[in-house]
């Protein structure tokens, strides 16, 4: 689907999925109640009910199968921004072993991280232009800075250790965050569970073609699933972008002062 759908607020898309759901389903309702005529209406009714049941069940799977990326992709996106703003945490934290100049350093270049994810990434990776071919600049100063570190003691040197492990951690958080931020449903996918649908309402409107409000309630009642499952698929499919994306608000945590920034 479209940028402009998933960047719309949720109730706006609401809106529009099932206004054309709906729109479509009327559509449908006239064009067999034109059709259902003489012979063809001796054809639809030939038809057997039994044949909604499949049709059903295999949409049903086709949202099934199509959800379960998007909630795996949404776990991921969820996963990689917490065990990044764990690791930069724990980089805050230990940064206290070297006070003076050192933590100083080493703070400011994850706050200046963390601020460069929050407003430049996050947009980019909401419409999908951000890449891993861009180093972040903040965390690879950051980890210059601790390798060239001499430590006075053990303490000081499973710091740096720990440190290191850290912002290694960060490196690779970040790195699956961008590649889960290219994730959506494709379009194969898309096509394959909108005309699984339409062959729903289509056989429901020729198995009931003698009795309208039959008809109209029963394919009503499905267009409605339809919908809510297109809306349900559709708010989720983009990790990063729209009312429900995966937003920075762990990242900001581990600086406050990075998100008063904003």
């Amino acid at each position: 689907m479209s940028d402009w759908l998933h960047s719309l607020p949720l109730a706006w898309m609401a809106l529009i999925v099932f206004g054309f759901t709906y729109l479509l389903t009327a559509g449908i309702i006239a064009a067999v109640s034109v059709l259902a005529v003489g012979e063809r209406a001796r054809s639809f009714k030939a038809i057997s009910p039994g044949i909604l049941p499949p049709l059903g069940i295999i949409f049903g799977l086709f949202v099934a199968f199509t959800a379960a990326q998007v909630w795996a992709d949404n776990e991921r996106a969820n996963a990689a921004v917490d065990r990044e703003a764990s690791a930069l945490r724990t980089v805050v934290i230990l940064s206290s072993s070297f006070p003076g100049e050192t933590e100083t350093r080493l703070r400011g270049l994850i706050r200046s991280n963390i601020e460069e994810a929050a407003v430049q990434e996050w947009p980019m990776m909401a419409q999908r232009t951000v890449t891993l071919t861009a180093v972040p600049r903040y965390l690879a100063e950051a980890l210059q800075v601790t390798l060239a570190l001499n430590p006075n003691g053990q303490g000081q040197e499973m710091a740096r250790r720990e440190i290191v492990t850290a912002l290694e951690n960060a490196f690779d958080a970040r790195r699956q965050r961008i590649i889960v931020s290219n994730s959506e449903v494709n379009v194969v996918k898309w096509t394959c569970l909108l005309i699984q649908g339409l062959c729903s309402l289509v056989a429901i409107a020729m198995v009931h073609s003698d009795n309208k409000l039959a008809s109209s309630l029963a394919k009503g009642l499905f267009a409605t699933g339809i919908a809510a499952s297109i809306l349900l698929i559709a708010a989720h499919d983009r990790p990063f972008m729209g009312q429900l994306a995966v937003s920075p608000d762990p990242l900001l945590q581990v600086m406050p002062e990075a998100e008063a920034s904003r």
